[in-house]
């Protein structure tokens, strides 16, 4: 067996839910943190020692059936309280659950609690709901309202009337109906970094459109300082980019878990009332492309500086090649004047040599005469003709082959 075989089939069964008949209350709270966090809230919840490498647990609180998870970024807990069915109203969170999560209390990212009933003498009214949502769930083996408002300790209530559900079938459904609102408020964590990103957007499109004109009419003379400019926007853009991929990432995956959930419930219309999935599109599904429209348009604004700054080294490398062409034509122009001057120089040098050379087959002459030679000048001319020739055509043998060479 592959050493991985057990963990990853055991996968299947790592998120249970909790199953239970009648009514009762479900005190659902999600709060912000890792294994550290969950551990040491953990600890002061239950007597029992928790394995340090599940990612979940079922066990009892006070007497009552208690669930937590352990998630990426953040753990839930989950209370069930059953109740009387002649005494069904809101409940405060348990005194137990209540001081064991004080201490970290500012971790805390939702807060849910479900009255689960049945619909014998059901009066909607008198559970404080303000224009309330509705929905038939589970095909109309059950309804939920909820008005979406927070209470004073910031709890969002939901009314679950059980028609023809059993226990399994429950557990399930309010299991959904927990996790839609954890990954909506996980989602919307990245509404604030979205906005505040959006302000530094703004300002780096200004100083793209400057940078941009710097560079449409620039003379080339400042071209050094530009780049410099670009690099700067550049690294500013990629830091925000680092900073805030995952957060975006994160959203979108969420969303899409909030999307499949709300598509589990089956919902259908209770009366005229608006159904809670429509209603938690039509105000969610905004938060949702704000965020992915800022990702966005950071990814175009990074592709924008980047082809800024390879137009720019472009009309550089334009630049520099002109400056090397110029050079080249300069080098070319100083080697045809020192050639010509060298041709003159040779033809000089054969002249010099040509006088010389007369002139010492004249005093060779004036020396023959002397002697008692006599040689008429044509002669001599005759005679003289063929050496300064022969010496004259070495010469030039020798300037090309060192040319040549």
């Amino acid at each position: 067996m592959h050493p991985q075989r057990t963990a990853l089939h055991n996968e299947l069964h790592a998120r249970p839910s909790l199953y239970f008949d009648g009514p009762a209350h479900v005190f659902h709270l999600a709060l912000l943190g890792g294994d550290a966090a969950c551990a040491a809230l953990l600890q002061r919840c239950c007597p029992e020692p928790i394995d340090a490498g599940a990612a979940q647990g079922i066990t009892r609180l006070d007497g009552h059936p208690f669930k937590w998870e352990r998630h990426t970024e953040f753990f839930t807990l989950t209370l069930v309280v059953p109740c009387a069915a002649d005494n069904i109203d809101w409940q405060a969170l348990p005194p137990v659950l209540a001081e064991a999560i004080a201490p970290q209390a500012a971790q805390v990212i939702n807060a849910v609690q479900v009255l689960v009933r049945g619909e014998q003498a059901l009066d909607l009214p008198h559970y404080g709901f303000k224009d309330p949502c509705g929905s038939c769930v589970g095909g109309g083996d059950a309804t939920v309202w909820s008005d979406f408002r927070l209470t004073e300790d910031g709890t969002n209530r939901f009314l679950f009337i059980n028609r023809r559900l059993n226990a399994y079938r429950q557990g399930r459904m309010i299991r959904r109906l927990l996790e839609i609102e954890t990954y909506r408020m996980m989602a919307s964590l990245t509404l604030a970094t979205a906005k505040a990103l959006s302000q530094e957007l703004d300002t780096f499109d200004k100083t793209l459109v400057q940078l941009s004109e710097r560079s449409a009419g620039g003379d080339g003379h400042d071209s050094k300082a530009l780049l410099e400019a670009i690099a700067h926007l550049s690294r500013q853009v990629v830091s925000r980019t680092v900073k805030t991929r995952h957060r975006f990432g994160a959203t979108q995956a969420y969303a899409q878990l909030v999307f499949e959930r709300l598509g589990e419930l089956r919902e259908s219309h209770v009366g005229d009332c608006q159904r809670l999935g429509v209603f938690i599109e039509r105000r969610f599904k905004p938060t949702v492309r704000y965020c992915a429209a800022t990702e966005q348009r950071l990814e175009q604004l990074a592709k924008n500086v980047a082809n800024l700054g390879d137009l720019l080294q472009a009309r550089v490398q334009v630049e520099m090649e002109e400056q090397n062409a110029g050079i080249l034509r300069s080098l070319n122009a100083r080697a045809d004047a020192q050639v010509k001057i060298q041709r003159a120089v040779e033809g000089l040098s054969i002249i010099a040599i040509t006088y010389y050379l007369l002139n010492l087959f004249k005093l060779l002459y004036g020396g023959l005469n002397v002697l008692g030679l006599e040689l008429t000048a044509r002669d001599a001319l005759l005679g003289m003709a063929p050496p300064v020739l022969l010496v004259l055509l070495v010469i030039s043998l020798r300037i090309r082959q060192a040319k040549q060479h």
